[in-house]
């Protein structure tokens, strides 16, 4: 008997089998529960009660990660990609920026600042000594002409002005010869930091006192550089002085010369810029480190003179704010008057104030330079394949060699 809708209820429609649920086949409970019964309404065809049960998300991860294939042969030792490189040390072994040469620079103070910031320390105190002597001695002779006028006065005065200069003189002639051999120690460590290694301080000295003479004779060599033009300069402007020539032509001249002058130390400053870097790393003589120098600086002139500017304006800036309190202190006491303690006061607030700022300023821009120089050869020499693959060697070791001092020779670049 028709329901109404063209088929028998006992007659399967095609394309269904007997093992079909109802209503078509053996005959089942039925799936549908009442509205608010609480159970679970399950997939139609699907037994009530046999749902098995979900497993847990992790689960899920875990089978799906385990069935992945695995990687090909060899994949570990392959190199970095570019912008996952390799970073064993304080920097990524790959062309910097100029975030990471500044983010480099305090990673190599922070990594061994017994070293680092201990051997800036004492370089700075020695310098500082004569210097903390002059401003004493001034300091004295000041309060004595403010009380008093008379010839004799007037005379200690003076004295105390002389011995101030000779003493501050002696602070420079000392403050260059630390900074020189502190140069030399701390580019020895920073090599070593880029690979994750540690130097101690008398290790340090133990790699760089054969190369002091070298780096001396850099030193030397660019300050004759630097200084020779004024010769000219101060001979062309006393001859027009002494020749009846005006004052305002003199002025201007010796304005355009100065500013001439400001350019020519710019560009052999930036041009010598890795010398010392290269003396010590590389194990290169005076000359040789200089032309070496010259060469990686050549097709980057600007960037290496802008992020020289750029981090000295820095350290300026810097080593100025530390010593203004120092500063204010040995103002004070030369107002105060000429007692002996005041003058001692001023001398120690003068000495602290220069070591602490130079404690800090020394490392910056020695670690700016030698980063930089890194960096140079990477894009130059493709030298950042080889602190790679002697990355990976050292990470399969477990320890970093002393022989990773050797990488820096340039017989390792990979474009040698």
């Amino acid at each position: 008997m028709s329901d109404g809708h063209g088929s028998s209820p006992e007659t399967p429609p095609p394309g269904w089998s007997p093992e079909q649920p109802p209503p078509y086949g053996a005959p089942q409970a039925s799936p549908w529960t009442a509205p608010g019964s609480g159970q679970q309404q399950l997939p139609y065809g699907q037994p009530y009660g046999t749902q098995p049960p979900q497993q847990p998300y992790g689960a899920q991860q875990q089978q799906q990660y385990q069935q992945q294939p695995p990687p090909p042969p060899g994949y570990g030792n392959m190199p970095p990609h570019p912008h996952m490189a390799l970073r064993p040390g304080i920097i990524p072994l790959r062309p910097l920026g100029l975030g990471d040469i500044l983010d480099g620079t305090i990673k190599f103070i922070r990594s061994n600042p017994k070293a680092v910031l201990g051997l800036s320390a004492l370089a700075a105190g020695i310098a500082a000594v004569p210097a903390a002597v002059g401003q004493a001695l001034a300091t004295k002779s000041m309060g004595s002409l403010m009380e008093s006028s008379t010839t004799g006065n007037l005379t200690d005065m003076y004295s105390g002005l002389i011995a101030s200069y000779s003493a501050t003189g002696i602070s420079l002639i000392i403050s260059f010869i630390v900074t020189t051999v502190l140069t030399g120690m701390l580019t020895r460590i920073l090599g070593r930091s880029v690979f994750g290694g540690k130097i101690t301080p008398g290790e340090a000295w133990h790699l760089v006192k054969g190369r002091v003479p070298a780096l001396f004779g850099v030193v030397a060599l660019t300050g004759l550089i630097m200084l020779a033009p004024m010769v000219p300069i101060v001979a062309i402007l006393v001859a027009m002085a002494f020749g009846g020539a005006e004052a305002m032509p003199v002025i201007g001249v010796g304005l355009l010369l100065m500013l001439a002058y400001v350019v020519y130390v710019l560009f052999f400053n930036t041009r010598f810029a890795f010398a010392s870097v290269a003396a010590v790393l590389e194990g290169l003589g005076p000359i040789e480190a200089m032309k070496r120098s010259w060469r990686l600086v050549t097709g980057d002139f600007w960037r290496v003179l802008g992020i020289l500017l750029l981090t000295g304006l820095m350290a300026a800036i810097f080593s100025y704010i530390i010593s203004i309190p120092f500063g204010i202190v040995a103002a004070a006491m030369g107002l105060a008057g000429s007692t002996t303690a005041g003058a001692a006061v001023s001398g120690v607030a003068v000495a602290l104030g220069s070591t602490i700022a130079a404690m800090i300023t020394y490392p910056f821009q020695a670690g700016v330079a030698g980063l930089l120089y890194a960096d140079r050869r990477m894009r130059s020499e493709a030298f950042d394949l080889v602190l790679q693959t002697a990355a990976l060697e050292q990470q399969r070791q477990g320890w970093v060699h002393s022989s990773a001092d050797d990488l820096w020779h340039p017989s390792n670049s990979a474009r040698s």
